[in-house]
């Protein structure tokens, strides 16, 4: 069984009252020469009450002795009708800071078990289209704890992630193999991989 054996059986428009998890919203404001505009977006529904954020982004890195290895997963998105190199990530539950949910979502999806080492300022996903954002929390992964050796993930039953991780000084590289391989890249995995050429480039 693969990430890749899902099939779409069909699209269709979707009716506001059947919709659980997001919803669509026309925003009326005036732009700087006072003139009044419209504009289309949208917005999750699951977003705690009194939380800043939707979810959070993990990078979880294992240090190994040939170098530094991010881990990542291949997960089945609908809306691409295509198997996603992703970083693990997950939505914050009701009264859970972004820190707690990673070490969580980093557990429930991996099975590793991880300390928060720092935390990103609120980042937004596609701020033209939808109010959705997130942290994205570093997490430090000791490979001498027992817990560590016999991964344990905890998946939901609509889950099905594959995990795997990638040196750090080969992720563009994997990016774009992974890609002729017609995989598509999240937007977090390509940026990372960026920054870090980007760093290479200019020796910061």
């Amino acid at each position: 069984m693969s990430a890749s054996d899902s099939k779409i059986l069909k699209r269709e428009p979707l009716k506001e009252t059947e919709a659980a998890w997001t919803k669509l919203i026309l925003t009326t404001y005036t732009d700087p020469l006072g003139k009044q505009r419209n504009w289309e977006s949208a917005e999750r529904r699951t977003r705690p009450e009194g939380s800043e954020i939707d979810g959070v982004g993990i990078v979880a890195i294992l240090e190994k002795e040939t170098g530094p290895e991010i881990i990542l997963q291949k997960q089945y998105r609908p809306p691409l009708d295509k198997v996603v190199i992703e970083v693990p990530a997950g939505l914050v539950d009701a009264g859970e800071s972004a820190e707690a949910a990673a070490v969580r979502e980093l557990k429930e999806e991996t099975g590793y078990v991880g300390l928060v080492s720092e935390s990103s300022p609120v980042m937004f996903n596609d701020p033209g289209f939808c109010n959705t954002n997130l942290k994205m929390v570093h997490v430090t992964i000791d490979m001498s704890n027992p817990a560590n050796q016999d991964l344990k993930p905890e998946l939901e039953d609509n889950e099905f992630i594959e995990v795997f991780t990638v040196p750090l000084k080969e992720l563009w590289a994997q990016c774009q193999e992974l890609e002729r391989k017609g995989f598509a890249i999240d937007a977090r995995v390509g940026t990372l991989a960026e920054g870090i050429e980007i760093a290479k480039r200019w020796k910061l």
